[in-house]
């Protein structure tokens, strides 16, 4: 009869709860209404946290309503003439000629941050081959850090080591199977965020992440490619760009990246017998008409023709 009477209870207690298709029904309509972090959204998630507190859906609305809410905008004055790969917000010089600009910002609140991050890393532990949900970690990371990305290049480059070492089999939403080509885009999105944002240590966790990649992938020519931007744009060294832009196309004469970087550099240098070397590959190469025209007219026109 106890054993009977706990099995009722345990069932009454079942029946209680709110079925998760609602709860990710009612969510669903409600950050329709209010956004991510709007009123209402934390108690609906206190409660379907409190039926499924396992529930991997709920974790990742949990991250996105308190990684939105640890965000708060601003702007800040600084002697710069770029933020975060930004232009100023209103450009200003003081009476003595030196720059203070202001640009927009966001602050982040640590402990609202770190609720959102441990919503993720639950969601994590419970579904570890949810690339999605890694590569969400970095992504905030990498926003929270800003020009120092320490904590997101270390998950970046552990996430690396983990998915050459381990083969898994990742589920990625929308996307139908995570082949090797499919993995080195996601990382080079990363990569292009690094660039993109352009501060030192950005600039080198751009190069790192690159020579990371070209150790599992030798002749990947997206992050050689890297590598030539990073010495072409980064350190201004055109002759070390160009040995990276060349190994490229000579397995890969059809890289529109190199070819058109290697015209630029040459334009650069005021390299005319450079710029008469690539211009030909882009005229063959480039898949707009209209840049395969630019690119003969240019051609003809540094070579003397009509």
């Amino acid at each position: 009869m106890l054993c009977a009477g706990a099995m009722l209870l345990a069932a009454l207690s079942t029946a209680a709860q709110t079925p998760k298709e609602e709860y990710q029904r009612k969510y669903t309509q409600l950050v329709q209404r209010v956004g991510l972090s709007g009123v209402g959204v934390e108690t609906l998630l206190q409660r379907w946290e409190a039926d499924y507190p396992d529930d991997t859906d709920m974790l990742e609305a949990k991250f996105g309503c308190f990684f939105q809410k640890s965000g708060s905008p601003r702007v800040i004055q600084l002697s710069q003439d770029r933020y975060l790969g930004r232009d100023p917000l209103i450009p200003y010089k003081d009476s003595t000629g030196v720059a203070r600009n202001y640009f927009e910002d966001t602050e982040y609140d640590d402990d609202l941050f770190s609720t959102a991050t441990q919503a993720l890393d639950k969601a994590i532990s419970l579904s570890p081959k949810r690339l999605d949900y890694r590569l969400a970690k970095v992504s905030a990371l990498t926003a929270y850090e800003k020009e120092s990305p320490d904590m997101a290049m270390q998950s970046l480059k552990a996430l690396i080591d983990y998915h050459y070492a381990s083969h898994p089999d990742w589920v990625y939403p929308g996307i139908d199977k995570v082949d090797g080509d499919t993995f080195n885009a996601l990382v080079q999105e990363h990569c292009y965020t690094f660039f993109k944002l352009g501060s030192p240590q950005c600039q080198e966790a751009f190069r790192d992440l690159s020579e990371t990649m070209l150790k599992y992938n030798p002749n990947e020519p997206l992050f050689m490619d890297n590598l030539g931007s990073y010495y072409l744009v980064c350190q201004g060294d055109s002759k070390k760009a160009l040995k990276y832009y060349n190994k490229v196309l000579k397995k890969h004469p059809d890289d529109l990246t190199a070819i058109q970087n290697c015209i630029i550099l040459a334009r650069k240098e005021k390299d005319l017998k450079l710029e008469k070397k690539y211009l030909p590959m882009l005229v063959k190469y480039a898949p707009d008409e209209k840049d395969r025209t630019a690119a003969q007219i240019r051609l003809d026109s540094i070579s003397g023709k009509k």
